[in-house]
């Protein structure tokens, strides 16, 4: 399941603007595209995107517009000065003489003297950020709703499709036990030796019973009716989804093995390819 959520976070004169795209994974994968000064909240920001969004490979982009508000460096100015003191002095002994441009480019080289700075994130800043992350999430969120409501759709029909095709297999069961009854008294009818018919009612019984689809058409059936409820389910449950579809395609293969019929196996056919169009949507199910 695809989303995609976008924020613009406003603290003073500094914008910071949040991105958020999605794709469906069946795990939490999560890229984060931060600046350096809020990557002491990194795993607070993994924590929202997880608690919020679940499951998906997620890229997140968060960046700022420049501001004196919030720096990811700074110049230690009393080092500075400190530096060009002492240079200068060396610079007046060994009687040796720099242009100011070549003078400064070699004390901004110099230790300690552009620093990373650590503690910058206020409180306020970092509750403001919080909140537009959550907002971009929810956008994100609203936007899968709505896929899923689509992909909802599609199931239904999907569902309703293999329930008709079930339906139908009924109207050509009793001509195909028939069929397979009048097969076998040919077939024996061309040999020459006896046979014991009382036997062979019995074996024939057997053979049929064995042939009968009765059960697996009432399973298939529970299957469908228990995957639409629990599509209605007001919780993530695209696993179990999977799930029931799995136990839908086992009940359809048993149908295709025991047929012995053209008409129900042509029906077969069609419920599988229903089906499979399912597996693929359920892939971009949470």
């Amino acid at each position: 399941m695809t989303g995609f959520g976008d924020s613009v976070c406003i603290y003073g004169d500094t914008v910071i603007s949040i991105d958020i795209r999605a794709v469906n994974s069946k795990i939490f994968d999560l890229s984060q595209k931060i600046p350096s000064i809020f990557k002491n909240k990194e795993q607070d920001i993994r924590t929202i995107l997880s608690k919020t969004l679940e499951r998906g490979k997620i890229d997140l982009n968060i960046t700022i517009d420049k501001s004196p508000d919030i720096l990811e460096y700074a110049i230690n100015k009393d080092k500075v000065k400190l530096y060009y003191r002492e240079l200068k002095d060396i610079f007046s002994e060994l009687n040796t003489h720099i242009n100011d441009a070549e003078f400064l480019t070699t004390i901004m080289k110099m230790p300690d003297v552009i620093t990373t700075q650590q503690e910058i994130v206020s409180p306020e800043l970092w509750d403001k950020l919080e909140q537009d992350i959550i907002t971009a999430c929810e956008l994100l969120c609203t936007n899968r709703l709505e896929e899923g409501e689509i992909i909802e759709k599609d199931f239904l029909l999907r569902i309703t499709l293999i329930q008709d095709y079930l339906q139908k297999i009924e109207c050509y069961e009793k001509n195909r036990i028939d069929t397979l009854k009048n097969r076998i008294y040919k077939q024996l009818s061309d040999l020459v030796q006896l046979y014991d018919e009382n036997r062979l009612e019995q074996e024939l019984i057997f053979y049929l019973e064995k042939l009968d689809i009765t059960e697996e058409k009432v399973r298939l059936k529970k299957h469908c009716e228990y995957f639409i409820e629990t599509m209605n389910e007001q919780t993530s449950n695209g696993k179990k989804l999977s799930f029931i579809s799995q136990e839908i395609g086992r009940e359809i293969n048993t149908l295709g093995s025991k047929a012995y019929d053209v008409d129900i196996q042509k029906l077969v056919i069609q419920m599988k390819d229903e089906l499979e169009k399912i597996k693929e949507q359920l892939a971009n199910v949470l």
